[in-house]
C-alpha cells in the first residue's frame, strides 16, 4: 500500500469524495474524472467577459427559480471568489456549476451520475494545449461572422450559432454519442459536431488576441454576402449596402468593447467610430449609432490608460491603485455589456418582435449612465496625466469638488481606493516610524545619506508636492513630526518602549481606518482625532526622555551659567585666579594648566553644587592665535553635548555660544580692569597727597574713569537684564510650554539669535561692534596709561621718601641731614618728574578725545537703530546731555527723536 504521504491530491480528493458520498472508488471514478477535467479545461473564453455572463446566467437561473436569498448568496460568493488571486480558472468553476443547473436529464435520478459520466470533447484538454492554426481558418471578425452565419442558415443578422455551437456560456455538452449510457448514434452526426467544435475552438483560441479583436477589414468579403438574405443584396443602391437596425446593434456592442464591427469602425482621422461610407442607413441611424460609439472611445481611452499605467512600475502605488480602480469600473461596466450580449442573444432565440427587441435606441437609455460614468472617469484620466503619488491623489480630490451627486459619489469611491497607500504609508509612518516609499510618493520624503546626528534636521522633509489637497499643511506637519519623533527615540536615544506601546495601539486605530476615503475625507473628525492623538503622545513621550533621562533642562540652564557668564561669583573668582596667566603672550599657554585653573575655580564656588554630568561637560578651549595676542584674546569655556542633547545645541548653536561668550568675557574684563583702576585710585590717592604737582593728573585720570565706568556700566546692565535675562524668560517660557521637540529647537534657535542681534554681533551691527571694541580698547589704554604714571609716581614717591628718611636718621645721629650734593641731586630728580608731568596730562588729554570721539560715534550709531532697547541705550549713556553738548549730529538726531515721540504721546 502506498504511503499516504506519496499519493497525488487527486487520489485524495477522490477519496474525500468517496467518503461524502459513502461509495466506493469506481462508482464515482468516472464522475470525479470529468469535474476534474472540466473544471482544469483550457477553454478560453471568447472575450474578458465571459466570466461574468456565466455568472449572470447562474445569477438568472436561481431568480426564474424564485431562490432570490440563494442569488444574493452566490454573488457574495462570487465577489469574494474573484478576490482570491491563487484561483487562475474561475470561469471554469462557475461553467461546472452552470453545467449541474442545467443538465436536461435533473428529473432522472440517475442524472447526476449520467452526468458526470460524460467526457469532455477530444478538443479540450485539462493542461494547456495549443493548435496549429489552419490555413483556411478565419481569426479576424468578418470571417467569424460568416462562419457563424452558415452555421446559424436563417438566423442570419444574429451573428450567433444554434444551442449546439459556441456560445458566450463556454464549451458545449459532449455529443449523445460520446455518453457511455447511450447507445443510439445517428450516423454523421459525430463528424458534424466535431468540425462544429473545431470551428468553434479556433474562435474561442484566437478571440482572446487583442490584434485580432481590434482588426479591420477595409471592404466586406464575398462569403459575407453570399451569407446575407437574398433580400439585403438586392437593396444594394449604387454600390451601397444597406443593413438593418438588429445589425448595427449587434455591431455596437463590439464597438462598446473596443473592436471594430463589421459596419461601424474606427475612423483615426477623426478619431471616432463612424458607420462606413459604402452601408446605406438612414440618418436618424447614423446620428443614434455615432452618438452610442463614442462610448467605445471613451472605453479606449480609459483602457489605453489603465493597461500602460498598470506596467509601469515607477507610477508608484497610488498610480496602480488608480489604475485598479478605472479596470474595476470598466468591469462593472463590462458586467452592462455582458447584459446586453444576453439580451441579444434571448431576443434572438425567442424571436420577439421588435417592440421589445434591443434597438438603438433603448440602448441610448440605457447606456446613459454608463456614458457619464465613463465621461467622468476619461477626463479624470486627462487631468491626472503626469502624476503620481499623493499629487495623484489631489487631482481625483478636485474632482469630488463637484454639484452632481451620481460624479461626486463614483470620483469619491475612486478616491477611497486610491488612497489606500497613502494610508498605509501613514499608518507605517506614524505608528512604526517606517517609510517604504520606493517610487517618492508620499508627502514625507527621507535621505538616506544623513548620518544620525542630523537626523532631526536633515534626514526628513516634506515633499510638498505630494501633500495631497485633502490633508491640510498642518496636519502634514504633524505627520512628519510623529514618525520624526518615534526614528529619534530609536535611532538617536535608544528607546524601544515607546515602540511597543504604539504597537499596541495600532490594532484598534487600524480597525478605525478601515476606510481610506473616510479617513482622508472627513479631516475635522476621524483623521485630524487620530493624528493629534499620535502626535501629542508620541511628542510627549519624547520630551520626557529627553528631560528625564538626558537632562536637557539642566544643561540649557548650565549654558547660561557658564557661557553666558550667569554664574557671577565663579566667573569673578575664575578671572582673579587666570589674571597671572592671561597676561601673558597666548603662545606661552597650556590647556592642561587653565583646565586645572578652571577646577580650582569650580570648587572654590557655588559651581561644585551642580550636576557632575554637567561639571564634567565644561572644558577650556583656546582660539587660534595671531601675532601681538594675549591670553586674554583666546581664552574661551567651552561646552561638550553628544546624544539626544546636541540635537537642540547644534555645531551651530554652540558657534553662536562661543562667539556670545568671546563678547561677554571681553565687556566683563573691561568691567574687571575698571574695578581695578578704581581700586588704584582709592589706594592711592592718600599715598600722593604728598605730591601737590600730580592732582591735576589725578584729577584727569579720575573724570576719564569715571566717563569709562558709567559707560561699561550701562552696557552690563543692558547685555545682562535687557538681552540676556530677557531673552532667557521668553526661552524658558517657550520650553516649558513646548508640546513637541521642533518647538523647543525653535525657541533655542530665536533666543540665539536675539541674543546675537542685540549684543551687536550680527552683519547689521558689524559697525557699532567696531566701535564698542574700539572703546575697550581705549580702556586697556587708558589702564596700560595709568599703570604707567602710578608705577613713576610712586617710585618718585620712594625716593623721597628714602630721602627723607636717611635726613631723619643723619640728625639723629648728630650729623648734617644732607650734603649739598645729595640735595642739589634730589633737586634735580624732582625737576625732571615734574618735567614729565605735562607730558602724562598731554597723554591722557589725548586719550580721552580719542575715547570721547569714539563714544560720540557709538552713540550717533546707536540713535539710528531700529532696535528699541539701543535707542533708550544712547539716552542713557548720555543721560547728562555731555556728549550731546560736543557733537551736533546727537542734537539733530535727538531732538528729530523727541519731536517724534512727543507727536506720538499727544
Amino acid at each position: 500500500m502506498a504511503n499516504p504521504d506519496q499519493r497525488s491530491p487527486n487520489v485524495l480528493l477522490q477519496n474525500l469524495v468517496c467518503r461524502i458520498l459513502g461509495k466506493s472508488e469506481a462508482d464515482v471514478a468516472q464522475q470525479f474524472q470529468y469535474a476534474v477535467r472540466v473544471i482544469g479545461s483550457n477553454f478560453a473564453p471568447t472575450v474578458e467577459r465571459d466570466e461574468f455572463l456565466v455568472a449572470e446566467k447562474i445569477k438568472k437561473e436561481l431568480s426564474r427559480q424564485r431562490r432570490e436569498a440563494d442569488a444574493a448568496s452566490f454573488l457574495e460568493l462570487y465577489r469574494k471568489l474573484q478576490s482570491q488571486g491563487t484561483l487562475k480558472n474561475r470561469w471554469s468553476v462557475l461553467y461546472l456549476l452552470l453545467s449541474l443547473s442545467e443538465d436536461p436529464r435533473r428529473g432522472s435520478t440517475k442524472g447526476f451520475t449520467t452526468l458526470f459520466a460524460q467526457a469532455l470533447p477530444r478538443d479540450a484538454h485539462s493542461t494547456p494545449y495549443y493548435f496549429a492554426r489552419p490555413q483556411s481558418l478565419p481569426l479576424n471578425y468578418q470571417d467569424r461572422g460568416v462562419q457563424s452565419a452558415q452555421s446559424t442558415g436563417t438566423m442570419g443578422s444574429s451573428g450567433i450559432s444554434s444551442v449546439n455551437t459556441h456560445t458566450l456560456n463556454g464549451p458545449t455538452p459532449p455529443p449523445q454519442s460520446l455518453l457511455p449510457s447511450l447507445s443510439y448514434q445517428t450516423p454523421g452526426m459525430g463528424d458534424s459536431l466535431r468540425q462544429q467544435l473545431g470551428s468553434r475552438l479556433a474562435w474561442t483560441m484566437t478571440a482572446g488576441q487583442p490584434s485580432l479583436q481590434t482588426s479591420t477589414s477595409k471592404a466586406l468579403p464575398n462569403t459575407l454576402m453570399r451569407s446575407m438574405p437574398r433580400t439585403r443584396r438586392e437593396g444594394e443602391i449604387n454600390g451601397s449596402i444597406e443593413i438593418t437596425e438588429a445589425l448595427l446593434v449587434r455591431d455596437i456592442l463590439y464597438v462598446f468593447q473596443g473592436i471594430d464591427g463589421k459596419f461601424i469602425k474606427m475612423c483615426n482621422s477623426e478619431n471616432c467610430y463612424k458607420i462606413d461610407g459604402t452601408i446605406a442607413v438612414s440618418k436618424s441611424l447614423r446620428d443614434t449609432t455615432s452618438r452610442l460609439s463614442e462610448l467605445g472611445w471613451l472605453h479606449n481611452k480609459i483602457r489605453k490608460y489603465a493597461d500602460q499605467r498598470s506596467l509601469d512600475r515607477s507610477f508608484g502605488l497610488v498610480g496602480q491603485s488608480f489604475c485598479a480602480a478605472l479596470h474595476q469600473e470598466l468591469k462593472e461596466y463590462y458586467r452592462l455589456l455582458s447584459v446586453l450580449h444576453s439580451q441579444i442573444e434571448d431576443d434572438q432565440g425567442v424571436n420577439l418582435g421588435m417592440e421589445n427587441s434591443l434597438t438603438l435606441r433603448r440602448l441610448l437609455v440605457w447606456t446613459y449612465d454608463p456614458k457619464i460614468r465613463l465621461k467622468t472617469l476619461a477626463a479624470l484620466v486627462d487631468y491626472c496625466q503626469g502624476r503620481k503619488g499623493g499629487e495623484l491623489a489631489s487631482a481625483v480630490h478636485a474632482y469630488t469638488k463637484t454639484g452632481d451627486p451620481y460624479m461626486r459619489s463614483l470620483v469619491q469611491h475612486i478616491l477611497g481606493l486610491v488612497s489606500h497607500p497613502i494610508q498605509n504609508f501613514l499608518n507605517g509612518w506614524i505608528y512604526d516610524g517606517e517609510l517604504e516609499d520606493t517610487y517618492h510618493e508620499f508627502f514625507v520624503a527621507s535621505d538616506p545619506t544623513v548620518k544620525t546626528d542630523r537626523l532631526w534636521h536633515d534626514k526628513y522633509t516634506l515633499r510638498k508636492s505630494m501633500i495631497p489637497s485633502f490633508i491640510t499643511m498642518d496636519q502634514s506637519r504633524k505627520v512628519l513630526l510623529i514618525g520624526k519623533s518615534i526614528n529619534f527615540l530609536h535611532q538617536v536615544c535608544h528607546d524601544q518602549t515607546h515602540a511597543a506601546k504604539m504597537m499596541a495601539g495600532t490594532k484598534s486605530s487600524e480597525e478605525s481606518l478601515k476606510d481610506a476615503a473616510d479617513l482622508l475625507t472627513d479631516l475635522e473628525n476621524a483623521f485630524q482625532g487620530k493624528i493629534d492623538a499620535a502626535y501629542f503622545e508620541t511628542s510627549k513621550y519624547l520630551l520626557d526622555v529627553i528631560n528625564k533621562n538626558y537632562n536637557l533642562l539642566e544643561h540649557m540652564q548650565a549654558m547660561r551659567r557658564y557661557l553666558l557668564l550667569g554664574q557671577g561669583d565663579f566667573i569673578r573668582h575664575l578671572m582673579d585666579l587666570l589674571k597671572p596667566e592671561l597676561v601673558r603672550p597666548a603662545t606661552t599657554l597650556y590647556q592642561h594648566n587653565l583646565t586645572g585653573i578652571l577646577e580650582t575655580a569650580v570648587r572654590a564656588t557655588n559651581a561644585q553644587f551642580d550636576n557632575p554630568e554637567i561639571l564634567k561637560r565644561l572644558d577650556v578651549r583656546l582660539l587660534e592665535v595671531s601675532p601681538g595676542d594675549t591670553g586674554w584674546d583666546v581664552f574661551s569655556l567651552d561646552y561638550h553635548v553628544d546624544g539626544p542633547i546636541a540635537t537642540v545645541f547644534t555645531r551651530e548653536c554652540m558657534s553662536h555660544y562661543l562667539r556670545v561668550f568671546n563678547f561677554l568675557w571681553r565687556a566683563k574684563r573691561m568691567e574687571y580692569i575698571l574695578t581695578d583702576i578704581w581700586k588704584g585710585h582709592m589706594c592711592n590717592a592718600k599715598l600722593l597727597r604728598s605730591m601737590p604737582e600730580l592732582s591735576g593728573v589725578l584729577h584727569q585720570c579720575h573724570v576719564l574713569a569715571s566717563e569709562m565706568v558709567h559707560f561699561i556700566h550701562q552696557m552690563q546692565y543692558y547685555i545682562t537684564f535687557e538681552v540676556l535675562e530677557c531673552s532667557w524668560d521668553e526661552l524658558w517660557n517657550k520650553v516649558q510650554q513646548a508640546q513637541d521637540l521642533d518647538h523647543i529647537i525653535a525657541a533655542h534657535e530665536v533666543f540665539l539669535d536675539s541674543v546675537i542681534s542685540r549684543c551687536l554681533l550680527d552683519a547689521q551691527s558689524r559697525e557699532l561692534l567696531n566701535q564698542l571694541r574700539a572703546v575697550f580698547d581705549q580702556i586697556i589704554e587708558f589702564q596700560n596709561a595709568q599703570e604707567t604714571m602710578y608705577r613713576a609716581a610712586l617710585e618718585e614717591l620712594q625716593l623721597r621718601l628714602q630721602f627723607e628718611e636717611r635726613k631723619k636718621v643723619r640728625e639723629t645721629e648728630g650729623q648734617w641731614g644732607v650734603t649739598s650734593v645729595e640735595e642739589e641731586a634730589e633737586k634735580k630728580r624732582i625737576l625732571t618728574f615734574q618735567e614729565s608731568i605735562p607730558k602724562m596730562r598731554s597723554q591722557l588729554r589725548i586719550l580721552t578725545h580719542f575715547y570721547q570721539g569714539i563714544v560720540q560715534q557709538f552713540l550717533v550709531l546707536l540713535t539710528q537703530c531700529t532696535d528699541e532697547s539701543l535707542r533708550f541705550l544712547s539716552f542713557r549713556l548720555d543721560f547728562n546731555e555731555h556728549y550731546k553738548a560736543r557733537e551736533p549730529r546727537l542734537r539733530l538726531t535727538l531732538s528729530t527723536k523727541g519731536r517724534r515721540s512727543s507727536q506720538f504721546v499727544n
